[in-house]
């Protein structure tokens, strides 16, 4: 049974930092493509930062370049997003994914990934 939950979201000012945790369970995590994506109100999901199954290689949207920063701790099966100079604009719900290793080639096919998280919410004020 393969499980995402996400947590850490909440209300913060512009300028603040949030961490945002997803703890995977059911499957051989570490070989996995793990995604971070977000859906603003009115507005198509998104993706934001993905990592690769050895954490050799992370890919950021342009938006969240040099603020964001995803990480994994494969002893744990935690993945990670910390998010730092928050802007309004990255209120969203903010969701983790889990797919094949391969899909870290092309990140943002939200199609390609097998599984989700239920969501946590970010908002920017």
């Amino acid at each position: 049974h393969v499980q995402l939950v996400e947590s850490g979201g909440g209300s913060v000012q512009a300028g603040g930092s949030l961490r945002l945790s997803c703890a995977a369970s059911g499957y051989t995590y570490n070989r996995n493509c793990m995604a971070w994506f977000r859906q603003a109100p009115g507005k198509e999901r998104e993706g934001v930062a993905a990592i690769n199954h050895g954490a050799t290689r992370t890919y950021y949207a342009d938006a969240v370049k040099g603020r964001f920063t995803i990480s994994k701790d494969n002893a744990e099966n935690i993945l990670y997003l910390t998010m730092n100079i928050l802007k309004p604009e990255d209120t969203a719900m903010y969701y983790c994914a889990s797919g094949a290793g391969v899909v870290c080639r092309v990140p943002w096919r939200q199609r390609h990934y097998n599984y989700w998280g239920q969501g946590t919410q970010v908002t920017v004020s």
